[in-house]
């Protein structure tokens, strides 16, 4: 009877070790290389929001792209032709619906356009708010000219007065969440940068 009752026990106090021993392993092996395909990500990201192309897509080619044109400052990413400071890329963030929304947006060096959008994370609804990530939505804010735009108000959507991109038609709450926090981080890197 003693024998029936304690051998389950061992027997899954095993197995869990086991396997315990064989997720850390993977976990510690493979840590370099999801590091590697993070930065990656990010990297072709940052050039993304730039309007960067790269002819050469692979690891080597896209960090050596990356060093060339972009150096970080303070969480800045800066875009540089030469001596010429092309632009500037800074996080946003805010809540969406079901989480938090991280990305970057892209600030020419004069202040007055917004070059571009990217989003690095996201869990908003496949097909509603998750198109937040797609071409048609970002597109919207490639070379955005905001040097007329109000205190604060850099992104509004269409129909409303000054209206200069379209919300996503089904995802109310996140498009005015990404307005809303843009807006909000766009507005304090601004008085950041011009001292006010």
């Amino acid at each position: 009877m003693k024998k029936t009752f304690w051998y389950p026990i061992v027997f899954m106090a095993l197995l869990t070790a086991i396997f315990t021993f064989v997720l850390a392993y993977m976990d510690y092996s493979t840590a370099e290389r999801v590091a590697a395909n993070e930065e990656y990500e990010l990297q072709t990201k940052i050039l993304y929001v730039f309007d960067i192309d790269f002819e050469d897509s692979s690891v080597e080619g896209v960090d050596r792209l990356f060093n060339e044109k972009i150096t970080l400052e303070d969480d800045v990413y800066i875009y540089q032709e030469g001596d010429s400071i092309e632009g500037y890329a800074f996080p946003v963030a805010g809540s969406g619906l079901w989480g938090s929304i991280v990305g970057y947006v892209g600030i020419s060096e004069d202040y007055s356009t917004i070059l571009g959008l990217t989003f690095t994370q996201q869990s908003e609804t496949p097909g509603l708010g998750g198109r937040i990530e797609e071409e048609d939505f970002l597109s919207q804010f490639r070379e955005l000219d905001i040097s007329e735009s109000s205190q604060g108000e850099y992104v509004v959507y269409n129909p409303a007065p000054g209206g200069n991109v379209d919300a996503i038609a089904g995802a109310t709450l996140t498009s005015k969440s990404v307005a809303n926090f843009m807006n909000d981080d766009i507005h304090s890197f601004l008085q950041e940068r011009r001292g006010e």
